[in-house]
């Protein structure tokens, strides 16, 4: 399992959004520029986030974006599932039933079940604004 650059720019964009929640609509060309990515990179991002009821827009002068819910109430599991579409380290455990043949016999299937649990324990276990605290307790910037 690889975590694309898709998934880590969303990532990147929530944190911004959560760094600047008291800001109201955030517009994505100050996204892009915070972050270092291109504005039309994160224009692709966008409809995932939105489409998942992630984020919050608008338009006109005033226009841009914001997170639905508080910092504390997104985990990075569900931010880089609704931009990967699953975490599954292997194919067989992409759906929701596994129709593997070898399902029955295969040894190396608890293995993966096993990653699988630890990765999905783990990302669902730090929420934005764990990794917010994280960095001020650094005094420095977050880097993903």
């Amino acid at each position: 399992m690889m975590i694309s650059t898709r998934g880590r720019y969303a990532l990147r964009m929530m944190l911004d959004l959560a760094q600047h929640q008291g800001d109201g609509y955030v517009a994505l060309k100050e996204i892009a520029q915070r972050q270092s990515i291109s504005k039309k990179y994160l224009e692709q991002i966008i409809p995932v986030l939105n489409r998942t009821h992630l984020l919050q827009t608008t338009r006109g002068y005033q226009g841009g974006y914001r997170l639905v819910k508080p910092p504390e109430q997104y985990t990075v599991g569900e931010i880089l599932r609704a931009t990967e579409g699953t975490l599954a380290p292997v194919a067989c455990l992409e759906g929701e039933a596994n129709d593997c043949p070898q399902r029955f016999s295969c040894l190396t299937l608890p293995v993966w079940q096993g990653l699988e649990t630890v990765v999905e324990q783990y990302l669902n276990g730090v929420t934005l604004q764990d990794i917010l605290d994280q960095q001020r307790q650094s005094g420095g910037d977050y880097v993903i």
